[in-house]
């Protein structure tokens, strides 16, 4: 099919968009890109292979799921088997293609997406999507919701309604991220942690903690808050049950903070830290650029000084008055003059 040059020029674009770390310009590259439908293809196929960036991929495979083409089968094929975000928006694709008029197209794809969804090795929320792609093929029903049923919330039965299926695929997030198994973007486990984390084990949400961390060193800067987000999220779910098995995480990121936490770190500060938290807020605030960081640290330092009943006479006070003079005067409210009494009393 030949394109015009104004829809060439468009069409690079938006493939261009897909890579964009702004989510309302990738959401709209990848709603006019599946507009455009099979005039895309073969520029989404070659945008594909041109990069080994997941998100970007992700987006592509999304893109190309309502053209139902048939040449997306072999990168589908492929993504499916790379698992997480990808292997989810390929088995999108590979719906698409289970009424390909061509018939070993349609028999590729389903033998792909049967092969994943009965596989018990495969990480579970692949599976659980698989299964939902097959759910319109009558013929093998049976076969698919027997082997949905070994995942996390679907003991009794494949799930019905779109609540229901929201909350089995939440439970496949959770049980791969206790095993191990992050997705590629951490929307999906911060909206399970909402489930699960008031009676998840705390040895689980402390796994996923370190997990967190070290995925955080692993992505790009532009990434890497989001992912810092949901760490600081499991910190507070942890806060809100009084657990502070994961409180060195909470001082190792105070002591290396280059920039502001989330909110969420501070809340569990203020719920769960200790007097061994003093001294790194001491090292964030003496470092903090951010007058609303440091005022929030100033807050945190003041609220588990007086929760633990820390006098200026106990060796953690006399050690952060002696090495961060200056900033102790902040953080114990001494600039604010003797109107309102420090929490670090004589």
């Amino acid at each position: 099919m030949v394109i015009k040059a104004s829809a060439s020029a468009d069409i690079r674009q938006l493939i261009t968009a897909l890579s964009s770390d702004d989510e309302v310009a990738r959401e709209t590259a990848v709603a006019r890109l599946a507009i455009i439908g099979s005039r895309a293809v073969d520029r989404l196929l070659a945008a594909y292979r041109g990069t080994t960036d997941r998100g970007t991929r992700t987006a592509i495979l999304r893109a190309l799921e309502p053209s139902a083409d048939d040449r997306a089968l072999a990168i589908a094929r492929e993504a499916l088997r790379a698992g997480g975000d990808m292997g989810v928006a390929a088995s999108g694709v590979l719906r698409s293609l289970l009424d390909s008029r061509q018939a070993p197209t349609a028999a590729a794809a389903l033998d792909a997406l049967i092969t994943v969804v009965t596989d018990g090795a495969t990480e579970h929320r692949l599976r659980f999507a698989a299964g939902e792609a097959l759910r319109a093929v009558p013929a093998i029903s049976a076969q698919v919701a027997a082997a949905l049923r070994e995942l996390p919330g679907m003991a009794d039965q494949a799930p019905e309604g779109d609540s229901a299926r929201a909350g089995a695929e939440a439970g496949a997030v959770w049980q791969d991220a206790l095993e191990g198994r992050l997705p590629d973007l951490p929307g999906s486990l911060r909206e399970a942690l909402n489930t699960y984390s008031s009676h998840a084990p705390l040895g689980g949400l402390q796994g996923l903690v370190e997990a967190v961390r070290a995925h955080e060193q692993t992505v790009g800067a532009d990434r890497r808050s989001d992912w810092r987000t949901l760490r600081g999220a499991l910190h507070q779910a942890l806060a809100l049950r009084g657990s502070r098995v994961a409180l060195y995480d909470l001082r190792e990121s105070l002591e290396q903070a280059a920039e502001p936490l989330p909110p969420a770190f501070l809340t569990a500060l203020h719920a769960v830290g200790d007097e061994s938290c003093l001294e790194p807020i001491a090292a964030a605030h003496h470092v903090a650029q951010d007058a609303r960081w440091k005022a929030q640290l100033r807050e945190a330092f003041q609220a588990v000084a007086r929760r633990e009943r820390l006098s200026r006479r106990s060796a953690v006070i006399k050690r952060v008055a002696a090495r961060w003079g200056e900033d102790f005067k902040e953080l114990s409210g001494a600039r604010q003059g003797r109107a309102r009494r420090s929490p670090a009393r004589d």
